[in-house]
C-alpha cells in the first residue's frame, strides 16, 4: 500500500458550496457506517446522495489519524463475526466490494485481569465454552446454560429487527407474532440472568468482560446487548487490514458511482422544513441544500435537539421522547507511539480488560463517587500488531491504545474554549489522568518502560470536538432496558422525509450501526425492493453461517 503521508488519512471532498453538483435524491448527516452504509446501498439502487462530515475526515468512529510518524483508530479496535462467510462479512464484502480484508487476531483476544487473577476468551464457540469450564468445572451446568441463552438471543434478533421496520398501525397487526418471537429475555437486566445460572462472582464477571464494548456494566445494561456482543465475538477478534480507516476508503467508491459524494468540513447547522415536512438541509455557511430526503446519522439528541427547530419538536413529540433515553458513557483516549516494532516489544494481537476486582457495577460507583478511586474498567489494544500491513506504513514503530471511562461533569467547565486552547489547568489535568492510565501499561508490559517516545491524552471534549457528540458519549444512547423497548428509535421520524441511521436506531459498535444503515435503506425503499437488495448482498443465506 506505500508509505502514507498526513493527508492520505483525510478521507472525503471537502466541502464547498460550488463543488456540490445536485439535486440529490438524499443527503446524508454524518459519515459514520450507519451514514455510508445507508448511501452506499442508496447508490447502488441509482440514488444520488451527498453525506455531509463535520470532521476532516470521513468514517466517523471509524476514522484513524496520524501523530509524530505514527498512526491510531479511534474506535475500531477489533471487529467479531468476519472470519467466515456469515451474514457481517457479506455486508463488508458488498459494500467494499472485496476490497476490505481482516486480519485474525490471537486465539485469546480478550484478556480479562480481574483483581490479581486472569482469565481469557478463546476464539470458537467450543473452545470459548471449554476454556470456561476448564477454569470453572462446577460451572460447566451453568456455563452451558449460558451459551443456550446466547442461541436463543439470536433466534429473537431477526424478529426484535423487523419491529424496527413497521409502520405503528403495522407494528400493531403483527403484535402476536412479535410477542411470540421475541423472547422477554432480550430485555432483562444482564446481572439478573447470570446470576440466576451461577452465584460465582468471578464466572459473572468473566462472562461480562467485554461490558465495555457497551458501556454498560451488567446491573445497569439490557442482557440482549450483553447477548449480542458476546455471540459477535465468539469466533474471535479481527482487525482491518490497512487501518480502521479502510472501512471508509472501500465504501466511499460505491457513493461516487452514482455521481454521489462525501464531503468533510461540511457542518449542518439545521434540518430545514415546512411543517412535517423536510425540505432539505442549511449548512454553516448558509448555502441550502434542497432535498426531501434527509437521513440523519448524527444521533438522535444531535438531530432533535440541535437540527430541528424547538417547536416542530415539541409539536411532534420528541420533547417527551427523548426523556426516555440518556446517553451513553464518556471516555478518555490514550494514544501511544514507540519507536520500535511490535515483533520487538513482543505486543500481543490481544485486548486487554483490567478491572480492580470483580464488582464491576461497585466499581463504577465508587469511581463516581472518588474520582481518584481506581478506573472501574482499563481496556489496552495494540492496532500495531493486530494489522499486517502497519509495519509497510510506519515502519519501526508500533502504537498503543488506551480507553477508559471518564464523566462528562468533569470537563463542563472546559466545554465553550477551543480545542487545542484550552488552557494550561485543562492541559495538566489530561497529563495527570494520563500518567494514571499509563502506569496500567507499565504494570502489564514492564518491557516498555522507558521506551515510549510519545503519547497524548483526548477526552470527551475532542469527542464533542471530533465527532460531535455532545456529552463526550462513546455509543450513542445508553443500552438499558428502557432504550431497546423504545418503538420510536427506528428508521422512521415524525417527519415526512427524515429517516435515522446509526447506532441510535439499532444497537452499538461499528457493525449495530452499519446494520442500522441497511434497516434504514430498507424503510425507504420499501419492503419489496428491499427483498432484492437483500438477495444481492446476501445471496440464498437465511443465516449466519459460522464455522
Amino acid at each position: 500500500m506505500g508509505k502514507l503521508t498526513p493527508s492520505t488519512l483525510r478521507i472525503g471532498r471537502r466541502y464547498r458550496a460550488n463543488r456540490l453538483d445536485g439535486p440529490y435524491d438524499a443527503v446524508i448527516i454524518g459519515s459514520g457506517i450507519g451514514g455510508l452504509t445507508t448511501a452506499a446501498l442508496l447508490s447502488d439502487l441509482g440514488w444520488k446522495t451527498c453525506v455531509l462530515e463535520q470532521h476532516y475526515t470521513a468514517g466517523g468512529y471509524t476514522h484513524s489519524y496520524d501523530r509524530n510518524g505514527y498512526e491510531w483508530d479511534v474506535g475500531v479496535h477489533y471487529i467479531g463475526d468476519v472470519g467466515a462467510r456469515t451474514r457481517t462479512r457479506m455486508m463488508f464484502d458488498y459494500l467494499s466490494g472485496g476490497e476490505l480484508k481482516w486480519a485474525p487476531m490471537d486465539a485469546e483476544y480478550d484478556r480479562f485481569y480481574v483483581g490479581d487473577r486472569t482469565f481469557s476468551a478463546i476464539a470458537g464457540k467450543q473452545q470459548f465454552r471449554e476454556n470456561l469450564v476448564k477454569r470453572f468445572p462446577a460451572e460447566a451446568q451453568a456455563i452451558d446454560s449460558y451459551m443456550r441463552l446466547l442461541d436463543k438471543v439470536g433466534r429473537s434478533l431477526p424478529a426484535y429487527t423487523m419491529s424496527k421496520l413497521l409502520k405503528p398501525w403495522q407494528r400493531l397487526l403483527a403484535w402476536p407474532y412479535l410477542k411470540l418471537k421475541v423472547s422477554p429475555l432480550l430485555f432483562r437486566n444482564t446481572y439478573e440472568v447470570l446470576s440466576e445460572l451461577t452465584n460465582d462472582p468471578d464466572l459473572i464477571a468473566v462472562l461480562c468482560g467485554q461490558w465495555g464494548d457497551m458501556g454498560l456494566p451488567p446491573r445497569q445494561s439490557a442482557f440482549m446487548v450483553h447477548a449480542m456482543i458476546a455471540r459477535h465475538y465468539l469466533y474471535g477478534g479481527f482487525y482491518p487490514t490497512g487501518g480502521s480507516w479502510r472501512i471508509a476508503e472501500t465504501i466511499i467508491p460505491k457513493i461516487q458511482k452514482t455521481g454521489g459524494e462525501v464531503f468533510t468540513y461540511a457542518r449542518v447547522n439545521r434540518i430545514l422544513t415546512t411543517g412535517k415536512n423536510v425540505t432539505g438541509v442549511e449548512m454553516a455557511d448558509g448555502h441550502q441544500i434542497e432535498c426531501n430526503c434527509v437521513i440523519s446519522s448524527a444521533g438522535v439528541s444531535n438531530t432533535f435537539e440541535k437540527l430541528l427547530p424547538a417547536d416542530a419538536v415539541a409539536n411532534a413529540g420528541y420533547d417527551q421522547l427523548l426523556k426516555t433515553v440518556k446517553p451513553s458513557m464518556a471516555h478518555l483516549g490514550v494514544y501511544i507511539g514507540i519507536n520500535q516494532t511490535a515483533e520487538q516489544l513482543e505486543l500481543p494481537k490481544t485486548n486487554f480488560w483490567i478491572y480492580p476486582d470483580n464488582d464491576f457495577d461497585g466499581a463504577v460507583e465508587k469511581f463516581l463517587d472518588d474520582p481518584q478511586a481506581p478506573f472501574p474498567v482499563v481496556y489496552i489494544s495494540f492496532p500495531s500488531a493486530k494489522d499486517p500491513d502497519y509495519a509497510n506504513r510506519r515502519p519501526g514503530t508500533a502504537t498503543i491504545e488506551i480507553v477508559a471511562p471518564a464523566p462528562f461533569a468533569w470537563f463542563e467547565k472546559w466545554q465553550d474554549t477551543i480545542w487545542g486552547k484550552r488552557g494550561d489547568d485543562y492541559d495538566r489535568f489530561k497529563e495527570q489522568l494520563g500518567e494514571r492510565l499509563m502506569q496500567y501499561v507499565y504494570e502489564k508490559l514492564p518491557q516498555l518502560n522507558g521506551k515510549v517516545d510519545y503519547y497524548e491524552v483526548s477526552t470527551p471534549l475532542s469527542t464533542d470536538y471530533f465527532c460531535a457528540y455532545q456529552k463526550g458519549e462513546l455509543y450513542g444512547l445508553d443500552h438499558d432496558s428502557m432504550r431497546l423497548r423504545q418503538t420510536w428509535l427506528g428508521p422512521r421520524t415524525r417527519f415526512n422525509g427524515l429517516w435515522l441511521t446509526g447506532q441510535d436506531v439499532l444497537t452499538c459498535g461499528v457493525t449495530g450501526a452499519m446494520m442500522a444503515g441497511l434497516l434504514t435503506t430498507s424503510a425507504i425503499i420499501g419492503f419489496r425492493k428491499s427483498a432484492g437488495l437483500l438477495d444481492r448482498i446476501f445471496g440464498d443465506s437465511n443465516q449466519e453461517n459460522n464455522p
